[in-house]
């Protein structure tokens, strides 16, 4: 049975702008002047000091509501899964950034001590991620390459190849947690808005295909060096298959075995998840496997694999930046600073909204800044989150950053104590660990045919992205693909979808009057709709809109009867005529004189009689027709205006009025109505009386106003002064 509808009835008088602000008085509200801001920014009492300390310092607010018995087993369960994963990604992502494994340990430990006490999520997993990774590696292999000189630093006197690696990876991400540190204190969070969820899935899955080739040489035993900047993913390619024939088979066959037991026991993890407490860490149990299968045949010398070799055992004492690295990584270190806040702030908030609980996007970049400036001082690299490890903590039972604690001290254990057993270790067992764990990332390609039936533009955005960053480079890419993002913004805002307007009979609803069968625009009156601001780029495209849903041009209908008043000049006798249907007129020399400037339609002085346009005219005189009496511009998505397209709109109104067509505007956002005072939008033809607070206010006041005088008379009639 149909769901009956219910019925509203209201009986009240049509407003315009200005009876109701007569009948309804208004709060007047000052707004706060920049001053009063600064002021309010720099005042301090007790209650702002302790709000101040619990944003600085979020983990006072959650350590008093701790919940011990309920919380602390899931912790530490959760902290030692997501610690075994934490392990095996950051020595596989030490790869990615051409660093020895042990640097991946670092960065596992360092940036998790002070996430947690700076940090506002409960359940990110902070540590290294594969993107942040490579984009760290790209600047290693450009100032320290694997073939030819490096860099002529003096910071890198007395350092090997490796020394000289660390020293540059350590000094981006320290200056990449100077910008967090900076953008956070400034409280410019809102830049990760620019970073739309397309942007970021055709970026990752562009870097996805640039990990995936760069863990080749791992997984085939080929030693082939690192390439960065343009098209380096082809040359990279092209390199490898030079040597493919060199592919050492004991890696390849214990990769692909990895893969493929990584891969299944990953899907089980999956499809199990609700009935598995823990999720099975696979790779963990994969990598001991393979460290004693490696240590017991000794596959480095007889079979030619590379290992990671010797562990160093302990911390290294913090170290400065270089500064000369600075000044060569300025401009790629932020890149990576806006990636790794974005990143780890869009996985911070899905679990945010999971849990019911609030992340604050400023502190979420003063803890990553702090964070890497930190890990820098002791040899980490680039600290963010990896949506898998973070789905381990969260899907284990962890609560809270003490989960996060927990792996950070397993990290701490295997590189202070546990390190030696994992020099059998072969480098393809790590790369096919990478490898297999882009299978995420590489999967948002399904997103295109979708993206392509929705919103041509987004997929346009996704895939310009992702070309741009595969083919040119990660930091390059990343700016061409935020620049083809706001082309989109600018193509939408600068050419919308305008409409007419149309009744729906009986109601007090307007639609499209494309979209309805049945549907009537009310006689003699036209509503257009603009579904966007109105600035100085769009103002001509409104225009011509404009003119093209009415059907003529206000201008040009203008000179058309200021030719045929002239015409009728000639006809009529200069003292006392008559027009063709018998009727004496009295007029002027001066009156025609003064409409014959046809570019200036608002300097038209007023004559003494009153001509029907719409009437018969006579034999040789033809103008266009103007079927409309009324014109409604309705702007309830109209959010702002500024001074170039005031001064345009406040003309083509002008040019409608001259021609006898009132104008109405409706809807219009009383910040707007305010700025039209300031700017002097109202004269003598331009009135506050043409504002209207609804669409049917307007409609009902034009064809009121209209009901008699709309329709064929004389040509001539006498003007009423």
């Amino acid at each position: 049975m149909a769901t009956r509808r219910k019925h509203y009835v209201m009986n009240r008088r049509v407003y315009s702008e200005d009876s109701f602000t007569a009948e309804h008085e208004r709060i007047s509200r000052r707004h706060k002047t920049i001053l009063g801001h600064v002021k309010d920014c720099f005042s301090c009492d007790s209650k702002r000091a302790k709000n101040a300390a619990l944003t600085l310092l979020p983990i006072i607010g959650w350590m008093r509501s701790y919940k011990i018995k309920e919380w602390l087993l899931g912790d530490l369960v959760s902290g030692i899964s997501t610690g075994l994963v934490a392990i095996m990604q950051g020595l596989a992502f030490s790869l990615l950034a051409e660093l020895p494994p042990i640097y991946g340990l670092y960065t596992a430990f360092f940036p998790m001590l002070t996430y947690f006490f700076f940090g506002t999520s409960r359940h990110i997993s902070v540590g290294s991620f594969p993107v942040l990774s490579l984009m760290i590696g790209a600047v290693v292999l450009r100032l320290v390459p694997t073939e030819g000189p490096s860099a002529d630093f003096e910071a890198f006197e007395g350092l090997n190849k490796t020394e000289q690696r660390v020293l540059v990876a350590s000094s981006i991400t320290f200056l990449m947690g100077i910008y967090q540190l900076a953008m956070g204190v400034l409280q410019v969070g809102f830049v990760v808005v620019y970073l739309s969820d397309t942007l970021v899935s055709g970026f990752t899955t562009a870097a996805a295909v640039h990990i995936l080739v760069s863990q080749l040489k791992f997984v085939l035993g080929l030693n082939v060096g690192g390439l960065s900047g343009i098209l380096s993913l082809i040359y990279t390619l092209e390199k490898i298959f030079d040597v493919i024939t060199l592919t050492n088979i004991c890696d390849l066959v214990m990769s692909i075995i990895i893969m493929v037991v990584v891969f299944i026991v990953k899907e089980l993890n999956d499809r199990y998840r609700a009935k598995l407490p823990v999720p099975i860490p696979i790779e963990a149990i994969m990598t001991i496997i393979a460290c004693g299968v490696s240590y017991a045949f000794d596959f480095q010398n007889r079979y030619q694999v590379t290992v990671v070799g010797k562990m160093i055992s302990g911390f290294e004492p913090p170290t400065a930046p270089s500064i000369e690295v600075f000044e060569e990584s300025a401009l790629e270190s932020f890149p990576i600073a806006i990636v790794g806040f974005a990143v780890g702030f869009s996985v911070a908030k899905v679990y945010s909204i999971k849990h019911d609980y609030n992340i604050d996007g400023n502190q979420e970049l003063i803890a990553f800044g702090i964070s890497n400036i930190f890990g820098a001082s002791f040899s980490s690299f680039a600290a963010s989150t990896a949506l898998s490890r973070t789905a381990v903590q969260e899907s284990s039972g962890g609560k809270t950053q003490i989960a996060g604690l927990v792996s950070a001290m397993m990290a701490m254990i295997v590189t202070l104590a546990l390190g030696f057993l994992l020099e059998p270790l072969p480098t393809s067992v790590l790369g096919a660990l990478v490898i297999i764990n882009l299978k995420g990332m590489l999967m948002q390609c399904r997103e295109i045919p979708y993206l392509w039936r929705r919103d041509k533009l987004e997929c346009m955005v996704w895939v310009g992205t992702f070309l741009a960053a595969t083919l040119l480079g990660l930091d390059l890419g990343l700016a061409v693909g935020l620049g083809i993002e706001l082309l989109t913004v600018i193509l939408r805002t600068q050419f919308p979808r305008c409409s007419v307007l149309a009744n729906i009979p009986g109601t007090d609803l307007y639609r499209d009057r494309k979209d309805y069968p049945h549907i009537s625009e009310p006689n003699g009156v036209k509503i257009f709709r603009i579904p966007s601001p109105i600035f100085f780029a769009n103002i001509e495209f409104f225009k011509d809109k404009l003119v093209e849903a009415v059907g003529f041009k206000p201008l040009r209908v203008l000179r058309k009867r200021n030719k045929a008043l002239r015409k009728l000049k000639n006809s009529l006798d200069p003292e006392t005529a008559t027009n063709s249907f018998g009727n004496q007129i009295s007029t002027s020399y001066d009156t025609y004189i003064s409409m014959e400037e046809l570019d200036q339609p608002e300097d038209v002085k007023e004559r003494q009689w009153q001509i029907d346009w719409s009437a018969e005219l006579p034999e040789g005189i033809s103008i266009p027709k103007v079927d409309i009496h009324s014109l409604i511009l309705d702007f309830s998505a109209v959010s702002f205006l500024d001074i170039s397209a005031l001064k345009g709109l406040k003309v083509a109104l002008k040019e409608f009025i001259q021609i006898d067509v009132d104008v109405y505007i409706v809807s219009c956002d009383v910040y707007i109505l305010e700025k039209l005072y300031s700017c002097m939008f109202f004269d003598d033809k331009i009135q506050t009386s043409i504002f209207f607070p609804t669409l049917h206010d307007a409609v009902l006041h034009a064809l009121e106003k209209h009901k008699d005088s709309w329709r064929k008379g004389q040509v001539l009639s006498h003007s009423k002064l």
